[in-house]
């Protein structure tokens, strides 16, 4: 691993964007640079699309959208994007990477709790969310509602983005070694196999059983920017086991579920969740994939921290066992350490349990 390798921490971050790596149509927002991202602001207009699209080599993202756009929408004031569509929305911010800096991108954890699937593009793109190192120009965000409409605006922050030099993720004896230095997961013997695997809680919480939440279809419409504003059961039915620990999966519903492990993130690492392998069930986990260093850590307040899963079966129904497994927390280092860690920002999922997004009031 060369030196200085890593996940860019918030002062490398400012930094990159102080020598005219991140272009900004207007200075950052306070609360814009997290630990170990950068959130990603919409611009003004969004262009609803016939379809979904990688613009591939040679090919710039807005001749794309001249191609198959349908109409255009002005988010100057705000404006609701309806379920079943594709837009695309030119975002504020634009890069001129250095030849040694590479990034990725993420749904925020409350647009993944939200159902509304995003991923980033850029000019001559071959694979969403990934943009390669020294590139420079335009980023863009595909955005479609999957169970809420959602209101957005210019300056809504969807999906976040990762800077990274080199390769620091790492290897099977790394992590093992960190498990024992730092106890990245509360079971006793996790399996520590490219990443840290996760399973299902389907035991539920508390008095009522609750073990998790699923969408309902035809509801109001969500402000993505305003928090604790909507009542928990006008847009999801609560979960609560009432016999064995199991789910049975519908196809095309969305769920929120938790997982059995507490998880532990040092403030000297980064993760992400990935799958765990996709020939094991007809479903997808986790949209929202990106855990800031400091997640569940107990010197930031979070012990007990555990990860909400984003859940939906495809096309025929499945069944979740309790303690199955259903994905990997993969770590890499930090470039350096943040000035500071997640729960010293004004977290929202700091010593979360089973939690729903910040829409919504308890």
């Amino acid at each position: 691993m060369g030196a200085g390798a890593g996940i860019l921490a918030a002062q490398q971050v400012r930094a990159l964007a102080a020598a005219g790596a991140i272009v900004t149509e207007r200075v950052f927002d306070t609360d814009q640079i997290q630990p170990a991202s950068l959130d990603l602001r919409l611009g003004t207009v969004a262009y609803r699309v016939r379809a979904s699209f990688l613009p591939g080599p040679g090919q710039r993202v807005a001749d794309k959208i001249d191609q198959l756009r349908l109409h255009e929408i002005d988010l100057s004031t705000g404006a609701v994007l309806e379920t079943g569509c594709v837009y695309i929305v030119p975002l504020m911010e634009n890069l001129a990477l250095p030849a040694d800096i590479a990034a990725s991108a993420n749904p925020k954890s409350s647009t993944g709790r939200l159902d509304v699937f995003t991923r980033v593009i850029v000019d001559e793109g071959r694979a969403f969310d990934t943009i390669p190192a020294g590139y420079r120009g335009p980023l863009f965000l595909e955005v479609s509602p999957r169970t809420f409409p959602v209101l957005v605006r210019a300056g809504s922050r969807l999906s976040q983005i990762r800077f990274r030099r080199g390769d620091a993720r790492l290897t099977d004896a790394e992590l093992v070694a960190l498990h024992a230095s730092d106890r990245l997961v509360d079971q006793a013997d996790p399996v520590l196999v490219d990443g840290v695997s996760l399973s299902i809680d389907l035991e539920g919480a508390g008095p009522d059983r609750l073990v998790g939440y699923r969408a309902r279809r035809h509801s109001a419409v969500v402000d993505v920017d305003r928090k604790a504003a909507l009542d928990v059961l006008d847009f999801w039915d609560p979960i609560r086991r009432r016999g064995p620990a199991s789910l049975i999966l519908d196809p095309d519903e969305f769920y929120i579920l938790v997982s059995r492990e507490a998880v532990h993130v040092p403030p000297s690492h980064a993760a992400e969740m990935v799958p765990f392998d996709p020939l094991v069930g007809e479903f997808r986990v986790h949209y929202a994939g990106f855990f800031d260093p400091g997640f569940g850590h107990a010197g930031a307040g979070g012990a007990g921290s555990r990860a909400v899963l984003e859940v939906r079966s495809h096309e025929v129904p499945f069944i979740l066992d309790h303690g199955q497994t259903i994905g990997r927390l993969v770590y890499e280092r930090m470039a350096e350490r943040p000035e500071r860690v997640y729960g010293e920002v004004g977290s929202n999922y700091q010593a979360q349990g089973l939690k729903l997004s910040k829409h919504f009031r308890f």
